[in-house]
């Protein structure tokens, strides 16, 4: 089993910044592909970025390109969501995940889960 534990969402006005961690335990954290989902209130939850297990390869939807960067530290055991020019639109409960396959946005790909942390981008 790999746990992971989200942190650092919260209350922001439009235009602010906030930064993701998601701690991982519990397995060898630089054998999985790491992602981060989203699920705004009605919607189905979302792809938001990818990293490799080196970091070397990334990937975003295309709402964050430019504004979002994804990240790990193997020797913390952290991936990290920096999150810039927050529109109210990025509101959502944000999930970092783990593949143990290649780079992919497909969440069936994914096999573990955090709980989730709450973003609110006020207008």
């Amino acid at each position: 089993q790999l746990q992971l534990v989200e942190s650092g969402g919260g209350l922001v006005q439009a235009g602010g910044s906030l930064r993701l961690s998601c701690a991982a335990s519990g397995r060898t954290f630089s054998s999985y592909v790491m992602g981060w989902f989203r699920q705004a209130p009605g919607k189905e939850r979302e792809f938001v970025a990818a990293i490799s297990r080196s970091g070397l390869s990334t990937d975003y939807v295309d709402s964050v390109k430019g504004r979002f960067t994804i990240s790990r530290d193997n020797a913390k055991n952290t991936v990290y969501l920096q999150m810039n020019s927050l529109q109210p639109e990025d509101t959502a409960v944000y999930y970092c995940s783990a593949d143990p396959l290649g780079l992919s946005r497909a969440m069936g790909e994914y096999d573990y889960w955090g709980q989730g942390t709450q973003v609110t981008v006020s207008s």
